[in-house]
């Protein structure tokens, strides 16, 4: 026999046996704990309550995440009729299932055909076989809203979307990876979404294919559209970054960059260095830190920084990193290193977030720096001083801050406030007594609990800062380290009033920047599906605008042609026509009881009558079929009228015919937080959700649910024909609706009044989720 023969024959042998082991390595019953003759809806309680139990961000298990792939895995399989048939016949639990029976017998005869499983020649296109460096990078649904959400606002995220048969997304494999580290490693977060498995996270990203990357910053997605190499990647996560992050520092403005301690209540941070632009590193890290601390940047081989330099002595030859407090002329920290790496400067700006003698400008940061106590060895104690603006009390605040810097403890901590800024706060502690008019108090406090309770004790005599005033305080903190009960007095004190906060006009200007921004970017580089609702609402408005004109050009022009009539032949003319068309337009124009404007909902006035929708008002929605529109919007009609006199209700059906997706995917977001596939069981068409009610509110992004009352239910008949008929129009249609399936369809809406009115008084549950689906 000739050897190439022999080898044939021989992997011939093989792959049947190769075949027969692959069953017990994967069963999906197994996983899911479930028979082969369960049912779908058994088979999605399974995978539902496993999802919940092993889902990673809620099991610490080291095997959570294999555990939940395979889960995912199992249900992929079984929740696809196709899929489960071709394992209960061949038991392939593998992605190249679907060869039917006639080829999976070829497969033993080599003269008719030579067939192969993917994975036997390692092909890379599967996500089981390509490389697993993006594996500790993979976010879920309910991982990216409730941690990358809230992350973004400390550091910018770059998101990868990619799927398996992506062959772009194979060339721009190696370029990610370089980049990822890259960034990764100065303090950019990275993730990566599979497509494939994590098909709602990406429908809320907004990627429409693969590979797709997109950076998110402050809650809010931008998405990349240039070449996919390093430098536009790097760019581009710069990019994200506000622009006045990190300022310019130079001999010239210096003293005015470090005395801006008192406008804002920060520390300041410079960096020397020779790089002619500021580091992204030292960027990410200032938007990290913007909160506690202002970054200015010195570029020590630019002429003007020179005086600067010699004025704190700094080695040009290696980056230092200085932070000054209230006193410019010395830093109060210094680091230098040949190469600043991030877990060096993060541990350096974390010990120094604070001022010496911080002021309270707000409620956050007086928990901070005051935190409520968990133990008897976690006391903490606040020394506050309460005083005034201006030259008057400069000298009581330096003799304090004196006495802060040299008494600093880890369990004390010195502040200051003025009392004219937060009157309810220090009058609180006060008591409003007349030897502290006009003068500075200081006040020693500890927080009991957040729901603002302390003790604490005040300074008997107003504080001047003489030394009897420093010998005072220091025999009263003494005595604090071993008598806690010194602190005798006890009361609640108010919030505190946010000082910095931006005024109403400025934060509606940056608002307004970024809704144009948004605009922007969406005419240049979005879809034109995505476009027609804007593109729908600029042709409307500017139809009406001509249209107004024209029609006023033409009334005016008629009316110079025509001569006026008498005044009292216009009066008679007038009275005839009045009293001839009364009866007709009586009819036509006055509403009648149950009449109601109700609004179909469609991908064209979704935008305007949900996502974006005024706050404060509500859309009311009925949800229908084509078979019970005219029998439930009679009733609907019925039941809501009485609440027709509010202006912030807004009343439209959905057709469950045509948008049944989007209902579906909203109601199981809204009942059930694990990520659950986009996948539909076989009675997914047979669900009945006719006379469903959704009041949406489109601000707040959540809704309210009405679920109709079952045939059978208490009081069910008042809704019957005969009650209804009596309230139509007199041009109603002819054909009476009055039979057994239309009652019970209309009875579907029964209490739907007293629905209403537990709306209004805000009695509801509520099903908030972080954005609307798109309706196709």
């Amino acid at each position: 026999m000739e050897p190439g023969r022999a080898g044939c024959l021989l992997l011939l042998l093989l792959l049947p046996a190769l075949a027969a082991a692959a069953p017990g390595e994967f069963d999906p019953y197994r996983v899911l704990g479930v028979g082969r003759s369960s049912s779908q809806a058994d088979i999605k309680k399974a995978y539902k309550r496993l999802a919940r139990e092993w889902h990673p961000d809620k099991n610490k298990d080291p095997g959570a995440e294999d555990k939940f792939i395979q889960i995912s895995k199992a249900y992929e399989i079984l929740s696809n009729e196709e899929k489960r048939a071709n394992f209960d016949r061949y038991g392939d639990a593998g992605e190249s299932q679907g060869f039917s029976q006639q080829q999976h017998r070829q497969f033993h005869r080599f003269h008719d055909g030579f067939y192969f499983d993917e994975s036997f020649f390692h092909f890379p296109f599967n996500s089981e076989r390509r490389d697993t460096s993006d594996e500790k990078y993979l976010l879920h649904f309910s991982h990216y809203i409730n941690e990358i959400v809230p992350d973004s606002f400390k550091k910018p995220y770059l998101i990868k979307i990619t799927s398996d048969w992506c062959f772009s997304c194979i060339h721009i494999e190696p370029v990610w990876k370089e980049v990822a580290q890259e960034l990764e490693a100065l303090g950019a977060g990275i993730g990566v979404v599979h497509a494939g498995y994590e098909r709602r996270l990406a429908h809320h990203l907004g990627a429409h294919s693969t590979p797709t990357l997109l950076g998110l910053i402050n809650g809010k997605i931008t998405f990349f559209h240039n070449a996919v190499v390093r430098e536009n990647l790097r760019q581009f996560v710069e990019n994200l970054l506000p622009g006045n992050l990190v300022e310019k520092i130079t001999d010239k403005n210096y003293v005015r960059f470090l005395s801006d301690w008192r406008k804002d209540n920060k520390p300041h941070v410079l960096l020397f260095d020779h790089m002619p632009v500021v580091p992204l590193l030292y960027k990410l890290t200032a938007f990290a830190y913007r909160d506690y601390l202002s970054f200015g940047y010195v570029y020590v081989g630019l002429r003007g920084t020179e005086e600067l330099s010699s004025q704190y002595n700094i080695n040009v030859y290696t980056p230092t990193m200085m932070i000054f407090k209230e006193h410019i002329d010395r830093p109060a920290d210094v680091v230098q290193a040949r190469e600043m790496k991030k877990q060096l400067i993060d541990d350096f700006l974390s010990q120094n977030k604070f001022l010496m003698v911080a002021r309270l400008t707000s409620q956050r940061l007086f928990q901070e720096l005051c935190p409520v106590k968990k133990s008897h060895r976690q006391r903490k104690h606040c020394v506050v001083l309460l005083t005034g603006e201006g030259e008057k009390f400069a000298e009581a605040y330096e003799a304090f801050l004196t006495f802060a810097v040299a008494n600093t403890k880890d369990t004390l901590k010195f502040v200051h406030i003025y009392s004219d800024r937060q009157p309810e706060f220090a009058d609180t502690l006060l008591m409003d007594e007349e030897k502290y008019h006009g003068r500075s108090a200081v006040v020693i406090l500890e927080r009991r609990n957040n729901a603002g309770k302390i003790a604490y004790k005040a300074l008997e005599e107003a504080w001047q800062g003489s030394k009897e005033d420093n010998f005072i305080l220091l025999d009263l903190l003494d005595q604090l380290r071993t008598d806690p009960g010194l602190l005798s007095s006890e009361t609640v004190v108010a919030d505190l009033n946010d000082e910095l906060a931006p005024m109403f006009l400025i934060r509606w200007f940056y608002s307004t920047l970024d809704y144009i921004s948004d605009c922007w970017d969406s005419l240049f580089h979005s879809n034109w599906r995505e476009m027609m609702p804007l593109l729908s609402l600029l042709f409307s408005a500017l139809f009406i605008l001509f249209g107004t004109v024209i029609v006023q050009a033409f009334s005016d022009s008629s009316d110079t042609r025509d001569t006026p009539p008498s005044g009292k032949e216009e009066a008679t003319a007038k009275t005839e026509k009045n009293d001839a068309s009364f009866n007709k337009e009586s009819n036509s124009r006055i509403p009648k009881k149950g009449f109601v404007e109700v609004t179909e909902l469609t991908d064209i006035n979704y935008t305007s009558n949900l996502v974006r929708l005024r706050p404060g008002h509500m859309n009311v929605v009925l949800i229908l079929s084509n078979s019970t529109k005219t029998p439930l919007l009679q009733k609907f009609a019925l039941e809501v009228y009485t609440f027709t006199g509010s202006s912030s209700l807004h009343f439209s059906f959905l057709s469950l015919d045509k948008h049944r997706e989007w209902l579906e995917y909203l109601l199981e977001f809204a009942q059930d937080a694990a990520p659950i596939p986009n996948q539909y069981d076989k009675h997914f068409l047979e669900r009945d959700y006719t006379g469903y009610v959704l009041a949406l509110n489109g601000h707040k992004k959540y809704f309210c649910l009405f679920k109709p009352h079952r045939s059978g239910d208490e009081g069910g008949t008042l809704g019957s024909c005969e009650d209804y008929n009596a309230l139509q129009h007199a041009e109603a249609r002819g054909k009476s609706s009055c039979s057994p399936g239309s009652r019970s369809i209309k009875n579907k809406l029964h209490k739907l009044s007293f629905w209403m009115e537990r709306l209004l008084e805000g009695s509801l549950q509520r099903f908030y989720i972080p954005s609307w689906p798109t309706l196709d």
